[in-house]
């Protein structure tokens, strides 16, 4: 079947999203197509508004509208905390549970040589930079428990040594409605040294 050049090009666009393979595109296009005009006139909005009123936060490099992102801007949050992560999306992930308010520093990705990843490419200046202005009593490093995660924890903890700041990171372990038996070695071993006291 040959497909319009139109559609196929929609196709070609949306598969260039992150985790939207063709089949997946293919299968917006088409609904996209089969949408009411007010719709897609809608989303495409959205999608431009989102581009052009978006920027990075000078502060900590997280997603905002303004120079400076609302939560850097609150007088309710605790300035003396800072949460380093490695992406906006753990921004939005840690916020959905309510139960940390302290600022974020977003480094933008982790040392990853074999993806060109080296301590110069990220935010690392910033947030030393940040650590002495802001007179930070806590960094919390909440980056992903996998190699890159804990090789740029690790470089981080050696940057701060020099100051006078707590250096602390996220319990790993079992999460909340799994089977033990189900869990990892390594899952089980974290969670046997995050232990807490009841």
């Amino acid at each position: 079947m040959i497909i319009p050049s139109t559609l196929q090009k929609a196709i070609d666009e949306l598969s260039k999203l992150p985790s939207i393979g063709r089949k997946s595109a293919q299968r917006l296009a088409l609904h996209i197509l089969k949408s009411e005009l007010l719709e897609v006139q809608n989303l495409s909005k959205s999608i431009l508004e989102l581009k052009e009123n978006t920027q990075i936060c000078k502060n900590c490099f997280n997603i905002s509208e303004n120079e400076i992102c609302d939560i850097c801007k609150s007088e309710k949050r605790d300035k003396s905390i800072i949460c380093v992560v490695e992406e906006i999306s753990d921004v939005i992930a840690i916020e959905k549970t309510n139960e940390f308010n302290g600022l974020y520093h977003v480094l933008g990705g982790v040392l990853s040589p074999l993806s060109g990843k080296d301590a110069d490419s990220l935010n690392l200046k910033e947030l030393i930079a940040r650590v002495k202005l802001e007179n930070s009593t806590e960094v919390i490093l909440a980056l992903n428990p996998d190699t890159e995660g804990e090789t740029t924890s690790l470089y981080i903890g050696r940057l701060l040594k020099t100051f006078n700041v707590k250096v602390s990171r996220l319990a790993r372990g079992l999460p909340i409605g799994g089977d033990l038996e189900f869990a990892d070695d390594a899952t089980i071993g974290r969670a046997m040294l995050s232990r807490i006291q009841l």
